[in-house]
């Protein structure tokens, strides 16, 4: 047998996969052959979107299911041992995997990440392979896991699901680092994933595993939204059963179950007969999760805060996807750095989240506006003599007319895309929520009328709105289908199927913009939702620049002193104090002082107002937004790939498949449809390709058939083969070049009416011959550029 003629597939068959099996790994329990663990990048342009590959290991081999130990990339014998080494490395930092190997067959190549001095990488014969046993061993020797209590931890099974279900590889890595250092007997441990990664489920596997362990007995997870607490006992949570889990309602403590979920104001109070978290021991609870930790408990002066403290014997998880760091408040000084980091950048790439295209909108007040001398609003206020800009509009002068373009360009957004997409407008306050809501039930009357909850309220002073919540969240539902809100759903709300999320106000916060746009990044393929729209009428969008939207948290917290802390908590209490005479809505959106009577805002109308300027941007393959248009994002991304047009011509007439060219263009943030409709023209991808990206005048797929037949090319075929070549030429001109590469081409019509396949094909010789016909059709057809 000649090892060089053999494939890569045929390498792993024959010469890898035996070397693993014999070593003592369980080929259906241990050894993920061809294991893709990205789904590969959404990329958007235009109002088209395709998925770029997914990131593959030819092997992950796991000591037991979820923990997996090492890597193999294989390739054919033609390449060396050690070939692909570098691509395998690059894969085992994402996977957090501290094996690597490689092979062509003859050997492996052993590159050992837990060794920090000697010999890092060596090559192995394939009778050398290690074993499960000698890995792990290995690994938790290294990593300082190797007391028996502590691998009894390490070593739990995961739950595993009826389904199938088993968690992504990132979600593994924050599970296994988690459970690492509680092991280790770290108290204190921060979590740092995107919204939509699944931190609950996340949490839920880290709490099996202690739980089961018998190490982690009585768990308290704190969350700041009754939704929250309803719904990860009844989702993610379940597989406990009901008879241990317990959620803590009117400060009521029933000590029998073991695991509890309570609301952080739930347990406390201004009054200490409200500190209902009292009741408990101070070692009651062996675990406490705290979800959205950046929302309270960084903060020194919360008093979320005291739960914490009061249960400081605790192994403490935080769970955020924006840790808060600021001067005054820091996760990072009270959790720790974080054991694990998952972004939003990170979870585009993957394909697990989705991109997002932004529509900036500016209307012709929104640099300044001043109101003329004695101008009375729609109360008789004379408004004050000032600028006013976006800083002001809906927080001290309300303009009714720029509330109306912004519904109308909303609406017409929707009319143009899917009327019945989820949107979310976030507003200034719960006032501009409500006349945003009438501004686009009258934009939308005719859609309104069939029902009456096309648009809702969101807020926490409307009952009926939030009534609607579950609704709106619900993936099977259609109704509500736009909510305008203030603060309610920044966060901690499953949105799964928001398409549009409206920026109408001044987000000043990068935690706060964060949280706002994970209201949209969860993926929901089979529902048709690949991305999502971000309309920014505040330019809130500039956030996107700033290197600290997607970069690590840094820590800028400045502590204070016992007398600055105690100063703190006296004008807290001094605020609480003054609440008799102040006015607060439910969540905290709006604050009126009853006091001092004075004009807080200004109602004005019949001021002209329009759309000034618009710009849509895109998420590039870096990560940042693309500016320039489409027509100018391909050529830049096609001069990267190819040199010249004769490079790109070579490729094109020597590939294949043209389909698989279209796809890597693709990749590469070349959809041709969206350039289609941006250059206005129904070209062939080949020449919309070499019209943008190198000048050439435009053939039509019209224009290139007939070049080909007033060449009488088909002369030297017999008759059968030319009414077949005939009949592709007129598909190509119809359809496209893809159209006549499908396989089951001749079953089609018009070509089954000609004779059957097999006659088909004799009529040029053998199958090869057919193929090398359709081969040099092609080239017939490209044969010129203009």
């Amino acid at each position: 047998m000649n090892k060089k003629s053999l494939t890569e597939r045929d390498i792993c068959t024959k010469f890898i996969n035996p070397a693993i099996e014999k070593a003592g790994w369980d080929m259906m329990r241990q050894v993920r052959e061809e294991y893709y663990f990205t789904d590969g990048r959404v990329i958007v342009q235009g109002r088209m979107c395709t998925r770029g590959k997914g990131k593959k290991a030819d092997y992950l081999l796991f000591y037991k299911p979820s923990q997996p130990i090492a890597i193999i990339e294989a390739k054919d014998n033609r390449h060396s041992v050690g070939s692909g080494m570098q691509q395998a490395l690059e894969y085992a930092d994402i996977l957090q995997v501290p094996f690597v190997f490689t092979s062509n067959g003859d050997s492996f190549l052993f590159h050992d990440k837990t060794i920090k001095e000697g010999e890092i990488e060596k090559e192995i014969s394939l009778d050398e392979f290690p074993s499960p046993e000698e890995l792990w061993n290995k690994y938790i020797d290294n990593a300082g896991l190797d007391h028996l209590p502590v691998r009894r931890i390490i070593e739990q099974e995961y739950y595993v699901e009826d389904s199938g279900k088993s968690p992504r590889y990132y979600q593994q890595n924050a599970i296994n680092r988690t459970v690492e250092a509680i092991a280790k007997d770290q108290k204190k441990i921060l979590l740092v994933m995107a919204t939509g990664t699944g931190k609950t489920y996340t949490a839920f596997n880290i709490i099996w595993r202690l739980w089961k362990s018998g190490v982690k007995k009585r768990i308290l997870f704190l969350a700041d939204r009754n939704a929250l607490l309803t719904q990860t006992r009844n989702g993610d949570f379940s597989p406990f059963g009901n008879d241990v889990m317990h959620i803590v309602k009117h400060r009521k403590i029933d000590k029998s179950y073991q695991i509890y979920f309570a609301l952080y104001q739930g347990l406390t109070g201004t009054e200490e007969a409200q500190n209902a978290y009292k009741e408990f021991s101070r070692d009651f609870f062996d675990l406490i999760i705290i979800d959205e930790c950046h929302r309270g408990s960084a903060s020194e002066a919360s008093a979320w805060r005291e739960v914490l403290n009061y249960f400081e014997n605790a192994t403490q998880i935080g769970l955020t996807a924006t840790p808060k760091e600021t001067k005054d408040v820091s996760n990072i000084d009270y959790f720790g750095e974080p054991v694990y980091t998952y972004s939003l950048k990170q979870g585009i790439e993957d394909g697990f989240l989705a991109p997002y295209k932004v529509i900036r909108v500016s209307t012709t007040v929104d640099e300044g506006w001043r109101p003329t001398q004695g101008l009375k609003d729609k109360y008789g206020n004379e408004v004050e003599d000032r600028i006013y800009n976006i800083r002001d509009y809906d927080r001290n002068l309300v303009i009714d007319e720029r509330t109306q373009i912004v519904a109308k360009r909303v609406t017409s957004f929707l009319r143009a895309s899917d009327p019945y997409a989820k949107t979310i407008v976030f507003c200034t306050d719960i006032d501009h929520a409500n006349r945003m809501r009438m501004a686009l039930i009258n934009e939308n009357a005719d859609l309104v009328s069939q029902n009456e909850n096309y648009v809702v309220k969101i807020t926490g002073d409307d009952e009926v709105g939030k009534r609607e919540l579950d609704n709106f969240t619900d993936v099977e539902e259609r109704f509500p289908v736009i909510a305008t809100t203030s603060k309610m759903l920044t966060t901690g709300i499953d949105t799964k199927m928001v398409k549009l999320i409206v920026l109408d106000t001044n987000i000043g916060s990068m935690t706060e913009f964060k949280q706002i746009i994970g209201r949209g990044t969860r993926i929901r393929e089979n529902e048709g939702k690949l991305y999502f729209t971000i309309m920014d009428f505040r330019k809130n969008t500039n956030h996107f620049a700033d290197p600290k939207f997607d970069g690590e948290p840094v820590s800028v917290y400045e502590p204070r002193t016992e007398e600055e802390f105690e100063e703190v908590i006296e004008v807290i209490n001094t605020v609480e104090d003054n609440t008799a005479t102040q006015t607060f809505d439910n969540d905290n959106e709006d604050f009126i002082d009853n006091t001092e009577l004075r004009v807080s805002k200004y109602y004005v109308k019949d001021i002209p107002v329009s759309i000034a300027q618009e710009r849509v941007q895109y998420y590039g393959a870096d990560g940042k937004l693309i500016t320039e248009s489409l027509k100018d994002y391909t050529k830049s991304n096609i001069d990267k790939t190819y040199s010249s047009l004769d490079d790109f011509i070579n490729t094109w007439n020597s590939t294949e498949k043209k389909e698989a060219l279209i796809q890597e263009l693709a990749e590469h943030g070349v959809l041709l449809d969206a350039l289609k409709e941006e250059v206005g023209l129904d070209l062939d991808p080949f020449d919309l390709i070499c019209h943008v990206a190198f000048n050439q005048p435009p053939l039509t797929r019209q224009e290139r058939a007939n070049n080909v037949r007033k060449r009488n090319y088909f002369g030297k075929y017999n008759e059968t083969a030319r009414q077949v070549l005939i009949s592709l030429l007129d598909k190509y001109e119809n359809e496209g070049i893809t159209s006549i590469e499908k396989g089951a081409i001749l079953k089609l019509d018009p070509f089954n009416k000609i004779g059957s396949v097999v006659e088909l094909v004799r009529a040029f010789g053998k199958k090869e011959d057919f193929e090398q016909a359709i081969k040099e059709l092609e080239k017939e057809i490209y044969s010129n550029i203009a």
